[in-house]
């Protein structure tokens, strides 16, 4: 895929970037390369990106726009997300391909997870 004018990059806050990759780590085995005690990036993912240390949260309600994940097995992603310190804020729906859910992370950011699958 040619790189023009594709998202190629996102940043996203974090009010603890120690609490952030444990999270991610833990229940999305997403990888992290630290430049400091402010930031880290991620790479393994579609879309390269990293975390900054700020007091800010990102949520829809402020207008903010939504990270949505995928799993393929949204009950297991759930309970893992729960587990590790994850908050659902609204529970698994059905939309024109698939079904969601959305949930807050420990540093109080709104994701969304989608699947094919119920």
């Amino acid at each position: 895929m040619d790189k023009q004018n594709n998202i190629n990059y996102i940043e996203l806050p974090s009010k603890n970037i120690e609490v952030t990759k444990e999270f991610f780590i833990t229940v999305f085995d997403w990888k992290f390369t630290d430049f400091g005690n402010d930031y880290t990036s991620f790479t393994n993912q579609c879309v390269g990106g990293g975390f900054y240390k700020t007091e800010k949260e990102c949520r829809t309600k402020d207008g903010a726009p939504l990270i949505v994940l995928y799993s393929d097995n949204l009950k297991n992603t759930q309970q893992k997300i729960e587990k590790n310190g994850g908050e659902i804020i609204k529970p698994t729906f059905a939309f024109p391909g698939g079904h969601r859910f959305h949930f807050i992370d420990p540093n109080g950011n709104e994701y969304a997870v989608w699947s094919e699958n119920s």
